[in-house]
């Protein structure tokens, strides 16, 4: 039987998905892609999802593109791979539930932008984060010119690219990349205790905020503004909203609900 490259498992409401290439570093295979947009995309519609794990088994979280398959890709295949990891990324970034990258030893190349696309990124404290494209002659793929950027600013982010030199985790932190950092020992709890959290959380307000605070960058004020009344004046009515209400007054833990409210 064929080696399942991504492992999935479903606890508590936290959808764990999680790389399974660890002789190869986790490299990305056409497999491991398609696996992913599938999970990805039935998580949007399974209440019993809250938050999504992202990591890798092994000794790193991934290598991202495998430089062992590099060179034998004309330009056909090459178009539609990257179409198949486009897809995958917008299917991230489409879905109203957080997404945590949980990163240890090397988030490379396409796997660096991976965690870049998920909502959140937590990393073991020795980690370290590459955008290797250049090593090899090639230009970053899945997203990486468009969030790194608009992360740590141009200038930053074309060193990264330029220089393909590894960053530390710690760097990582400053400059806003990694949100929290654990010891290798203590990551794996760290990030289910935080997507536990999340996934007890409103879960359509959640991707209500994750779908404007994704526009934030490139719409101008008065349209955030206006998104904003809009959701608000939507939000109010459902179930979530009143049992938050009424948990606060009564001092008491609220209780959200899973459902699929239509706004």
């Amino acid at each position: 039987m064929e080696k399942e490259h991504v492992i999935v498992k479903l606890t508590d409401g936290v959808l764990s998905l999680q790389l399974n290439r660890p002789e190869s570093l986790n490299a990305f295979s056409p497999e491991m892609i398609l696996r992913l947009t599938e999970e990805i995309k039935a998580a949007g519609s399974n209440p019993e999802v809250g938050a999504v794990i992202l990591s890798g088994a092994g000794r790193s979280f991934s290598a991202g593109g495998d430089v062992k398959t590099m060179g034998q890709a004309g330009p056909s295949e090459t178009y539609d791979h990257i179409g198949k990891l486009n897809e995958l990324v917008l299917a991230m970034r489409a879905l109203e539930k957080p997404i945590i990258a949980a990163v240890h030893g090397f988030a490379a190349g396409a796997a660096f932008n991976l965690a870049l696309a998920s909502d959140l990124i937590v990393a073991a404290e020795d980690s370290k984060f590459v955008m290797s494209f250049a090593q090899v002659g090639l230009i970053s793929d899945g997203g990486g010119l468009y969030f790194l950027t608009r992360l740590v600013g141009p200038y930053r982010a074309k060193e990264l690219f330029f220089s393909a030199e590894p960053m530390t985790a710690e760097r990582a932190k400053e400059w806003g990349i990694v949100n929290h950092l654990y010891p290798l020992a203590e990551l794996e709890q760290g990030a289910f205790g935080l997507a536990a959290r999340l996934a007890a959380g409103p879960s359509r307000t959640f991707g209500l905020m994750k779908k404007i605070a994704d526009q934030a960058s490139t719409a101008g004020l008065p349209e955030i503004l206006e998104q904003e009344r809009i959701t608000q004046a939507m939000l109010v009515t459902t179930e979530d909203h009143l049992e938050g209400v009424s948990a606060f007054k009564e001092k008491r833990k609220p209780d959200f609900k899973k459902k699929q409210e239509v706004l």
